[in-house]
C-alpha cells in the first residue's frame, strides 16, 4: 500500500478576484524552510500573473502565520553558502507583487514570518497576533526586512527594543502603533481581510497602482520629490477612462463601473 500523498507546504485559492496563499506546515508552526519558501514565491509569482485576480491575501492558520526560518536550513553555514542560496529571491515576486497584498495574521509572525508581513501593503490581525524580530537570540539580525522596513513603521525607539530584546509586539500594540491597519475579531482576521481584498479588488486598476507606486517610491525621497512624484501620477490618471467613469458616477449617484482603463 503506497504512502499518503503529503500535503503541500503552501495552498492557492481563489475567490472571486481575490487570491488567497495559505502556509501550510502546522507541525512545523509554519517554519519557512526552502520548500515553503520557494511555494510562495511560485504561488505570488502564479496570482501575480493571473489577470483575474485583483488582490492577494497570504495567511496562516488558526494561531500561527510564521515562526520564522527554519534554523535547520541555517545552522550549518557559513556567509558565502548563505549568500549562494539568495535568499532574497523567493522573496521577491512578493515584495515587487503589482497587485495589493494584504497579511492576515492569527498568532506568531517572528522572524521571518514578520518580515513577509511586513513586506506587504497591509497587514489584518486579531488579538492573538504576536510580531517579533528574535533573530538576535540565536546570534544573527533580521536579513529581510526586519530592520529597516520595522524602523520606517514603528519608529527607532520601538524597533530598538524588538531587535535588541527580541521581544514581540501584541496585536494591539502592533494596531495601535501602525504596524496593523485593522484589528480583526478573534479567528476572523480572512474574512475581514477578505473584505478589503474584495473593496480594493472593485477599485480602477490604474489609480491602485498610481497610489502603491506613490506610497513605494517616495517613501525614501525628500518630501519636495516625493511630492513632485505624486502630483505626476495625479496628473497621469486624468488621462483615464475610470477617472471619467468614477466622476460622473458620483456625480450621478450611481455605482462606478471600472474597466480598468
Amino acid at each position: 500500500m503506497s504512502e499518503p500523498a503529503e500535503a503541500p507546504c503552501v495552498l492557492v485559492d481563489r475567490q472571486d478576484a481575490v487570491g488567497i496563499i495559505r502556509l501550510n506546515r502546522p507541525e512545523r508552526r509554519n517554519a519557512l524552510d526552502l520548500a515553503m519558501r520557494r511555494g510562495i514565491a511560485r504561488a505570488c509569482s502564479e496570482l501575480d500573473a493571473d489577470p483575474t485576480v485583483r488582490t492577494v491575501i497570504i495567511t496562516g492558520g488558526a494561531g500561527i502565520f510564521a515562526a520564522g526560518a527554519d534554523l535547520n536550513l541555517l545552522i550549518d553555514k557559513g556567509a558565502q553558502q548563505i549568500a549562494d542560496i539568495d535568499l532574497g529571491q523567493y522573496w521577491s515576486p512578493l515584495a515587487h507583487c503589482s497587485k495589493p497584498t494584504i497579511a492576515a495574521v492569527s498568532g506568531f509572525a517572528l522572524g521571518a514570518g514578520c518580515e513577509l508581513a511586513l513586506m506587504c501593503d497591509v497587514v489584518v490581525a486579531d488579538a492573538t497576533a504576536r510580531f517579533g524580530q528574535p533573530e538576535i537570540n540565536v546570534g544573527i539580525m533580521p536579513g529581510a526586512g526586519g530592520t529597516q522596513r520595522l524602523v520606517r513603521i514603528v519608529g527607532k525607539h520601538v524597533a530598538s527594543l524588538m531587535l535588541l530584546t527580541g521581544e514581540p509586539l501584541t496585536g494591539e500594540r502592533a494596531f495601535a502603533l501602525g504596524l496593523v491597519a485593522a484589528l480583526a475579531e478573534s479567528g476572523q482576521v480572512v474574512p475581514t481581510a477578505l473584505q478589503f481584498a474584495e473593496r480594493m479588488s472593485r477599485m480602477p486598476g490604474k489609480a491602485v497602482a498610481a497610489i502603491r507606486r506613490a506610497l513605494r517610491m517616495g517613501a525614501d525621497l525628500p518630501l519636495d520629490a516625493a511630492l513632485a512624484l505624486e502630483n505626476r501620477e495625479f496628473l497621469l490618471l486624468f488621462d483615464t477612462a475610470d477617472k471619467t467613469e468614477g466622476m460622473r458616477a458620483f456625480l450621478e449617484r450611481r455605482r462606478p463601473n471600472f474597466a480598468g482603463d
